[in-house]
């Protein structure tokens, strides 16, 4: 088992801020009706002391994982403040940001006389990892699960070179970690640092003999020997838009031989004024040609291309502070020149009322124009890793279907998430979503032992998914009948 690896590095970079705007309240409607402006009310206090009790984070970025460029100046689903306009410290209405996100709370509206659903701020106990955790694990028929490797420190995306190494990002360590099973018994033996100093690197892509590295403001590459080792990395894209909320960048090499790079919305839910935020962009593996592919995606961490087709499929991250139940996240078939709707739309083309309209039309005029989502996961279950299954060690009916983590809520009560599902695929279409790994969310749903984060699938065909609170890299296997 690896050394454990000490946490030296800043994990911030700077963001420039800019003025909200939009105005997450109808003030006409609120004028009109008194019961509007108390839940008006309500909601900005629920804003005010969730970010004291979650760092105004979202579904992913929160303090115990990955690049936390919580921006709360941004964001438009609360009151505008002096901060705003200051582009003050991130921790606005919330103290101190570690010492208040380590508060495990539950705040409930119960506002018994509105007619929307209560909002919560509910963030599930973080437990160490144990072994007798592990053997309370659920997973479907014929599968066991077994710690592939720990210690590791934060280890959030995944991928698989060529001669089966397994390369892990770590975002607050400014690093990527090879990990390498010499012995083919399904846990690494060997653990070694195979890029360092590229701040926020996340999202990791392996195509030919190179190996591409996303971080929050750029997209870098290196060359990939046939020993799995790593060679000098360089800039390709030195200009992504800044973190804001949502610094956790993600690539991939489509079958057209298009590099493809998620960048996340950097608020809540506002109206953006760089147009590459919330969006997946494509360029060439030069980094010539970028352009805008899909747009109107406020945070697709996760996304693959279909193995039988080359349809690129991804989970999107509904907003915050909607209630328990709306708005869903998605997983949409990202089209080329596409828009999905937010932060106006969600779901099946539902406008979303707590913002503004767009300028010059209503919401559900500009919803009618936009994809819906093609299936929906309960509302902040924040999917992160997405993968679809090509191995053959899995079921010949596990071929062609994606694995999804769901990294948890924080904003939900009862809490929901953190599991692995597979997302069944038919005629071309996901037709449904099941649990495939459960039991990381313990004690009455009052703890929890595992942030979960990426997925790949192993040389061997079993499946790998990180856990970057304690450290762990989980290997699930088929054991048969």
């Amino acid at each position: 088992m690896p050394a454990k690896t000490s946490v030296t590095d800043d994990l911030a970079t700077p963001v420039t801020r800019r003025p909200v705007l939009t105005s997450p309240l109808r003030t006409e409607a609120a004028a009109r009706n008194s019961g509007a402006m108390r839940r008006g009310l309500l909601l900005a206090t629920a804003m005010v002391i969730g970010c004291a009790a979650a760092a105004c984070a979202d579904d992913d970025d929160d303090r115990d994982g990955g690049v936390t460029e919580s921006d709360a100046s941004r964001d438009a689903s609360r009151p505008r403040d002096a901060s705003d306009d200051t582009g003050g410290d991130a921790t606005v209405a919330g103290g101190d940001r570690d010492a208040a996100a380590d508060e495990d709370a539950a705040i409930v509206d119960d506002d018994a006389g509105s007619d929307e659903p209560p909002r919560a701020v509910f963030r599930p106990e973080q437990r160490d990892f144990s072994s007798a955790l592990l053997g309370q694990l659920q997973l479907q028929e014929g599968f066991a699960i077994d710690v592939f490797a720990s210690e590791l420190v934060n280890p959030r995306m995944l991928a698989v070179g060529p001669d089966g190494s397994v390369y892990v990002s770590r975002p607050m360590q400014n690093d990527v970690l090879r990990l390498i099973d010499s012995d083919g018994d399904g846990h690494s033996d060997a653990t070694s640092t195979v890029v360092s100093g590229i701040a926020g690197v996340h999202g990791l892509a392996i195509h030919g003999a190179q190996i591409f590295l996303a971080a929050v403001t750029a997209v870098h590459v290196a060359p990939l020997a046939g020993d799995g080792t790593i060679g000098t990395p360089t800039v390709l894209i030195g200009d992504l838009p800044d973190g804001g909320q949502h610094p956790n960048r993600t690539v991939a090499v489509g079958p057209d031989g298009k590099l493809y790079v998620s960048v996340g919305s950097s608020c809540d839910a506002c109206m953006e004024s760089n147009p590459e935020h919330a969006t997946i962009l494509q360029t060439a593996l030069d980094g010539s040609g970028r352009r805008v592919y899909a747009r109107g995606l406020r945070n697709t961490i996760g996304f693959d291309f279909h193995p039988d087709d080359g349809v690129l499929w991804g989970s999107d991250h509904g907003s915050d502070w909607r209630g328990n139940e709306e708005p869903p996240d998605e997983i949409n078939r990202v089209a080329d020149g596409a828009d999905y709707g937010w932060p106006y739309c969600f779901g099946a083309r539902r406008a979303d009322t707590v913002i503004m309209p767009p300028p010059n039309m209503t919401t559900e005029a500009y919803c009618a124009m936009t994809e819906p989502a093609a299936f929906e996961y309960e509302a902040h279950s924040a999917p992160i890793g997405f993968v679809f299954y090509d191995g053959t060690q899995f079921p010949e009916a596990y071929r062609g279907d994606a694995f999804v983590a769901f990294r948890g809520s924080w904003n939900r009560y009862p809490a929901t998430g953190y599991k692995v599902v597979r997302v069944s695929y038919a005629g071309g279409a996901p037709t449904s979503v099941e649990d495939f790994v459960t039991g990381f969310l313990i004690e009455d749903g009052t703890a929890q032992f595992a942030r979960l984060a990426g997925v790949a699938v192993a040389s061997d065909g079993a499946l790998l998914v990180s856990d970057d609170a304690n450290g762990i890299v989980y290997r699930v296997g088929y054991a048969g009948n």
